[in-house]
């Protein structure tokens, strides 16, 4: 089966299986089915790759067989054939999305992209991966909108210190389900000892590794906060403070904070004392300036996505249709009803 699929998507002509793209994504679902039965899911990543730009319009476009590869990605443990697809914005849909199992294959693919994000330690490109599955407009909670709910709670623990809350936008039926749902992990914000508490509830969702790098990031900030407050600190306070065993694994905290540029400090090995020091970062290095320009072009690529999106909904015969009908209800005299009448 799988050098028949090889030999069809290296040989395939990509304007001809646009005719059948319900047929050709149905494809690369079972190929990916088969890999996953026997596990060899890195045989799929190649071939994945490719049957995507086969169908594909335009880079920017998501077919639900991005999905497919994102799976394989995550069960092979190799994230980089993904990385190409996630990273490029998606600004427009395939048209077998447009079937029974749209929903699905949209979710999962975000869903699958968020945990590859994770695991890559890209958390803030994670965070939003998450919020785009619990943001989709839906009657009902899907188990994908769940599961992705409980990793965007522990994502943004670990980015931000804190739950941040949902955008407006978000349907009700989202935010009255899913909170009673994800009580556990909602009791592991107000206190660190709900991890052990619910130890085999965050196992279960295989969370469990998330759930501690949350309490390791708890730690940080907490010493973090520490900065803005004192110049000069021992480290058995810090440890005190910060909730931890004691001195040893507050230098261990500390040193590995200096390390990864996330706090200034010096450590006084004589004295047991810690110093913590101003930012030396004066933003005025070529490395500074680089980041802007990277900045500047992808808001600059951002806004011409916009006008080009607001000239296609101009032109779009169902948005003219309701915008020329609500303009003629505005418009008065316009009532069948109204009856004119004449004086003399």
């Amino acid at each position: 089966m799988y050098q028949q699929f090889h030999d069809f998507i290296n040989n395939c002509n990509g304007e001809q299986v646009r005719f059948a793209t319900d047929l050709y994504a149905d494809l690369c679902h079972l190929l990916t089915n088969h890999l996953v039965e026997i596990k060899q899911p890195i045989r799929g990543l190649e071939i994945l790759k490719k049957a995507i730009r086969k169908i594909q319009l335009f880079d920017s476009q998501l077919t639900s067989i991005h999905a497919d590869l994102c799976q394989l990605c995550l069960l092979s443990k190799c994230m980089k054939p993904a990385l190409e697809f996630l990273d490029t914005d998606v600004t427009g849909i395939g048209n077998e999305l447009g079937g029974i199992n749209d929903s699905k294959h949209f979710l999962l693919y975000y869903y699958y992209g968020g945990m590859i994000y994770t695991a890559m330690k890209n958390y803030d490109r994670a965070l939003y991966f998450f919020e785009v599955v619990v943001t989709v407009p839906a009657m009902v909670v899907s188990h994908i909108m769940l599961e992705a709910y409980k990793k965007y709670i522990l994502v943004s623990l670990i980015l931000h210190g804190k739950v941040l809350p949902m955008p407006k936008y978000t349907s009700q039926v989202v935010c009255r389900f899913l909170k009673p749902l994800s009580a556990p992990y909602h009791d592991l914000v107000a206190s660190q000892h709900a991890a052990s508490k619910h130890r085999e509830i965050f196992v279960r969702d295989k969370n469990m590794g998330l759930v501690n790098q949350v309490l390791n990031s708890m730690y940080k900030k907490n010493i973090q906060r520490l900065t803005k407050t004192f110049l000069t600190l021992s480290l058995s306070d810090v440890a005190s403070r910060v909730e931890l065993s004691g001195p040893l694994q507050a230098e261990t905290y500390i040193l590995n904070m200096i390390e990864e540029g996330e706090i200034y400090a010096m450590i006084n090995q004589k004295d047991g004392m810690v110093v913590f020091l101003d930012s030396p970062e004066k933003y005025a290095s070529p490395e500074t300036l680089c980041v802007l320009e990277q900045q500047m072009a992808a808001c600059t690529k951002l806004h011409q996505y916009i006008q080009e999106m607001d000239v296609q909904i101009q032109v779009n015969p169902q948005y003219v249709k309701k915008s020329v009908g609500s303009h003629d209800e505005d418009m008065p005299g316009t009532s069948q009803n109204t009856k004119t009448t004449y004086t003399m």
